[in-house]
């Protein structure tokens, strides 16, 4: 494993920065109770997507480090797996905008670590999903390219729900 933090290293974390940046930045001044509005006719909230984003990164770094679930133990999808999966996209009794930032920047830390420790060559096969064949296997280039689309994706989602909160607009 290299350290080497010119070139394509420094690209992924940069990339990943700027979107995490924008992500935050939606929540700059929000109260725990906007952090958890529906302001839209989606059941998305500001803070429930930095709490899934959060997840999700956590989830492909374990993934890149060979820690993801087995290919041959697909999830099934119980009452209970569905409610605990429609958590993640908002706040639940306890939690604060506070809480899930921090929580979020403990995870990047922990990634931009791996990014400029694993080999971004290594792969491993993706676990059975009903949403694609058995036998895909990712890079762990791959997932970190994936986890930053999946931060800037849930970004814009967030910045219209805080528009539509406040008028507040991440760039513009």
């Amino acid at each position: 494993m290299t350290t080497n933090q010119s070139g394509e290293r420094q690209d992924i974390l940069d990339f990943l920065a700027k979107h995490r940046d924008f992500l935050r930045r939606t929540a700059q001044g929000l109260t725990d109770e906007q952090a958890n509005t529906r302001s839209t006719v989606s059941a998305l909230t500001v803070g429930g997507l930095i709490k899934h984003v959060a997840s999700v990164e956590q989830h492909w770094a374990d993934f890149a480090q060979g820690k993801g679930e087995s290919a041959a133990t697909p999830t099934e999808y119980t009452p209970e797996v569905i409610a605990a999966w429609e958590n993640q996209f908002r706040l639940v009794e306890g939690e604060t905008l506070a809480g899930v930032l921090a929580e979020y920047e403990k995870i990047a830390a922990a990634t931009d670590d791996l990014v400029r420790t694993l080999d971004l060559d290594a792969s491993y096969e993706l676990p059975a999903a009903p949403w694609q064949p058995p036998g895909v296997f990712w890079s762990v280039r791959r997932v970190f390219l994936h986890i930053t689309a999946e931060t800037a994706q849930h970004a814009g989602h967030a910045d219209i729900i805080r528009e539509s909160i406040d008028g507040q607009k991440t760039m513009g």
